[in-house]
């Protein structure tokens, strides 16, 4: 099929693009560079089913591709915080313009969309009936506004039947080609250790994440558009829960001679974090494989590669 990816160029659809580019499918990168970078893709440039596009998709654009992957929107925090109206605006213009052109062409649209919709959760593990406790005005809600709008649109496009679509709501997915600047908490805890400056632990260390790692996020990802009809959102992430000390701890395990710094908490940063996947399960038997040590393994690999590089 003729498949676009827009964000491309990014930590996560970099991934993704390898993926589906591996199953044979005609690829179309496309991205405005602003976070991502095309040496993502160095490793399949080459690929002649591959095409790489400079755009914004806070403009129009057309095409012919059977399958529209909505990725573009800065996930980082720093990035988001740093830009918070663009960001805003990636996330609504960018899904409007995805659902217009599958609207135009009969393309199926999977839209990523983040836990981060959640907010600060009262429900544990969060299913995807749960609401959310989110507040609208805070540092990170041009992220999770700009997200929960971005499936309100896709919600209204499948219920008057013009465009077909998928919702997945993404938890911390970690990997390789995560941006050494990018903010969250394995990328920033494993170039710290490996440059030799403390982990910074923001507030006491409590508070939990799940992580999965990007090779089986990406597997839900092409399972949920291609294995089911389901238009409503759907969780992907790993459902086992770590406190970000452990998480320390365990990258400490794999640089020795790690220490930690306790800094203030962040404000808005959830205090957990878990998906119920309960529902990928049941539709297309989504199941995370790579375990948290191998995965950081593959990470601390990947980042001292590139900081010898640097």
């Amino acid at each position: 099929m003729n498949v676009i990816v827009t964000g491309g160029a990014g930590f996560l659809g970099s991934h993704l693009v390898t993926r589906l580019l591996r199953d044979g499918h005609r690829v179309t990168a496309l991205d405005d560079l602003s976070t991502g970078s095309w040496s993502n893709l160095d490793h399949v440039r080459r690929d002649p089913n591959l095409e790489l596009v400079e755009h914004d998709v806070c403009k129009p654009y057309t095409t012919d591709a059977e399958r529209i992957y909505n990725l573009a929107c800065p996930a980082s925090p720093p990035r988001y915080r740093a830009a918070p109206i663009r960001s805003t605006l990636v996330s609504v213009l960018g899904t409007l313009y995805a659902l217009r052109e599958a609207e135009r062409t009969g393309a199926r649209v999977l839209q990523a969309s983040t836990s981060e919709i959640y907010g600060d959760p009262e429900v544990h593990p969060q299913p995807e009936s749960y609401r959310g406790r989110v507040n609208p005005v805070g540092p990170r809600s041009c992220y999770h506004e700009g997200k929960r709008c971005a499936e309100s649109l896709c919600a209204d496009f499948a219920r008057l039947g013009i465009a077909d679509v998928r919702i997945a709501r993404i938890f911390n997915t970690y990997g390789p080609r995560m941006a050494l600047d990018d903010g969250r908490v394995l990328v920033t805890f494993v170039r710290q250790a490996l440059a030799g400056e403390p982990l910074t632990i923001h507030g006491d260390g409590t508070q939990t994440r799940s992580m999965c790692h990007v090779d089986d996020l990406v597997e839900g990802l092409v399972a949920l558009m291609e294995d089911t009809d389901h238009d409503s959102p759907v969780n992907l992430g790993n459902p086992e829960e770590t406190t970000v000390l452990d998480l320390a701890h365990a990258v400490r395990e794999l640089v020795p001679g790690a220490t930690f710094e306790l800094v203030a908490a962040r404000d808005d940063d959830p205090a957990r974090r878990c998906p119920d996947i309960a529902l990928a399960r049941r539709l297309f038997g989504f199941a995370p494989k790579v375990g948290l040590r191998e995965g950081l393994r593959r990470l601390v690999e990947d980042v001292r590669g590139r900081l010898a590089d640097s």
